[in-house]
């Protein structure tokens, strides 16, 4: 079977930013997090986005900001979604802008105010550009690009940033924290009979007040989220792979196939079965 799916990285600059062209067939991302921010310019079809609960309709040619370590997920619409995805590492831009690191960007197109909306729209020309010198192959794709995000990067913070928010409390970092490890614990044994004992363990706390904690900062259940997780593994084996379907779901850590088949539907409005008839 051919993989629909593709992925074009540039190379990162000494600045600490990554451009990347992707093409990804519809489907879920679970929530997830990293150290960089990042820009999502959807070059066609629509997408949800989630940032820490809140979810964000997203359109083509309209770009939003994840800020650094945010918490967040998408839910591609489109049959084959294009994407170009910018990573921007803060730190390596302190020299330009010191308090870097002190600002909290945040730029949706759910949320522009009409005085603002002249900045987001050059901002989303800057992306624009960007991408037709990689359609044209410009010998000075880097150069042109660098500055173009650069010239956004500014705009961001002088009109879609704050630098007075307070800072994370001790309890708030913790809280943080321990999301990420159970995140990056889940991803890393998706495929094995996880379990809220074993999960609550990690952190060092008790199995239920692990349960209320990871349903406040989440919005699911711990079990809901590792379902999901595997639903969404099990989505990419679909499209990509000839393995029976039976050999999916166990490859990716579910025992029982109602379970499997509910949260799949719940994610894709429909069965695995029907997403392999569909290829």
């Amino acid at each position: 079977m051919q993989k629909p799916y593709n992925e074009i990285i540039l190379e990162t600059s000494t600045l600490g930013i990554k451009f990347a062209f992707h093409t990804k067939e519809s489907g879920y991302s679970p929530l997830h997090w990293h150290e960089e921010m990042e820009i999502l310019y959807p070059l066609n079809g629509e997408s949800d986005v989630l940032i820490d609960g809140v979810s964000y309709r997203l359109k083509n040619k309209q770009l939003i900001v994840i800020d650094s370590q945010k918490i967040h997920s998408t839910h591609n619409y489109g049959e084959h979604s294009m994407f170009l995805c910018i990573h921007i590492t803060k730190k390596a831009l302190e020299w330009y802008f010191p308090k870097i690191q002190d600002y909290q960007i945040w730029c949706c197109p759910d949320t522009i105010p009409d005085e603002q909306f002249a900045d987001y729209l050059k901002m989303n020309q800057y992306l624009q550009r960007v991408t037709e010198l990689y359609i044209t192959d410009s010998p000075t794709l880097l150069l042109e690009s660098e500055g173009l995000v650069l010239q956004l990067l500014s705009c961001l913070l002088l009109h879609f940033s704050s630098d007075t928010a307070p800072l994370l409390s001790a309890t708030d970092k913790l809280a943080t924290d321990r999301i990420r490890q159970v995140i990056q614990y889940v991803e890393t044994h998706y495929t094995e009979p996880v379990s809220l004992q074993e999960a609550a363990g990690l952190l060092g706390i008790g199995k239920e007040y692990f349960c209320r904690f990871f349903k406040k900062n989440m919005g699911v259940s711990f079990l809901q989220y590792a379902n999901q997780v595997r639903a969404s593994h099990i989505y990419q084996d679909l499209i990509h792979t000839d393995l029976p379907i039976g050999e999916i779901m166990e490859k990716n850590g579910f025992t029982n196939q109602k379970l499997c088949n509910r949260t799949f539907k719940e994610l894709y409005g429909c069965t695995p079965s029907k997403i392999r008839k569909s290829i």
